[in-house]
């Protein structure tokens, strides 16, 4: 018994350090090969670069004769305003469900929970239409509203039930003292649900930075390209250019993994709320 309680921390840091590696392995391949040259990427893909193998080919020609920057800049704008739009939304529409009983409350909850089992993929020549009616082709608008529909129903269910949580007693105390609707929800309610928020955000804005389908078919303009669809100028029917690819990849690792540690902690503890009593 004193040995199961001895070793059991161990074991289980062992297990996260097993896992860390095995998640990290192919972005650390990814990372390691575009600082290499194409000869050593086919010869020794699993190697560090070393002195003979050291080449940024690939990054000379991402950033000299392509327009990562543009590609880069449209997939950082639309990502942050859809994470803005399904987050201040999302819980707007989640503490209004969770808060308020009104005609349709349970029919409305109920069509957002088909949105989650649904993929809006499937609605996609309707989506075209209508971004094409409204005018809004080839423009990053169309992405941003297309994103913000998409993360909504998950946004919401996750955040209601969190909302649902939240003790009565503080929100009646509020309102005793006079409190607006709007400044409980505000002032009380979105600091409670910062884990939860942190939640949504990361499973909304790594499908957001990693799309390829509506940037392909809404906007695939140069102007409004994104990185995921830029990279695709560097992949070719018969030749591959894998050194800019990886150096692409890698670049577009870097402000995903920015966000993600600034919601990991917050994350973590949206994953574990009520999990431990």
């Amino acid at each position: 018994m004193r040995t199961s309680r001895r070793f059991g921390p161990l074991a289980v840091h062992a297990l996260l350090i097993s896992y860390t590696i095995i998640a990290l392995f192919p972005i650390l391949l990814i990372i390691f090969n575009s600082f290499k040259s194409r000869k050593a990427i086919f010869k020794s893909p699993l190697s560090l670069p070393d002195a003979n193998t050291f080449d940024l080919v690939g990054f000379e020609k991402v950033l000299g004769s392509s327009s990562f920057d543009v590609y880069f800049l449209n997939s950082i704008s639309v990502t942050v305003m859809s994470l803005a739009f399904v987050l201040v939304l999302g819980a707007m529409a989640a503490w209004a469900l969770a808060e308020y009983d009104f005609p349709g409350s349970d029919f409305v909850a109920l069509f957002l929970a088909i949105g989650i089992m649904i993929p809006i993929r499937l609605g996609s020549v309707s989506l075209l239409k209508i971004i094409v009616s409204l005018g809004l082709i080839n423009t990053l608008t169309a992405l941003v509203l297309v994103y913000t529909a998409q993360g909504l129903p998950l946004a919401i269910f996750i955040l209601r039930e969190f909302i649902a949580q939240i003790p009565n007693d503080l929100k009646e105390a509020a309102r005793c003292d006079g409190v607006s609707e709007y400044r409980i929800f505000w002032s009380i309610i979105l600091p409670l649900i910062r884990p939860a928020l942190a939640t949504v955000a990361v499973f909304t804005m790594i499908p957001v930075w990693n799309d390829l389908w509506f940037p392909l078919i809404l906007a695939p303009g140069e102007d409004t390209a994104t990185v995921t669809l830029g990279i695709q100028q560097f992949i070719g029917q018969y030749v591959t250019d894998w050194n800019a690819v990886l150096a692409s990849l890698t670049l577009a690792i870097v402000p995903i993994l920015v966000l993600y540690l600034i919601f990991s902690r917050q994350l973590i503890r949206g994953l574990t709320a009520g999990a431990v009593k």
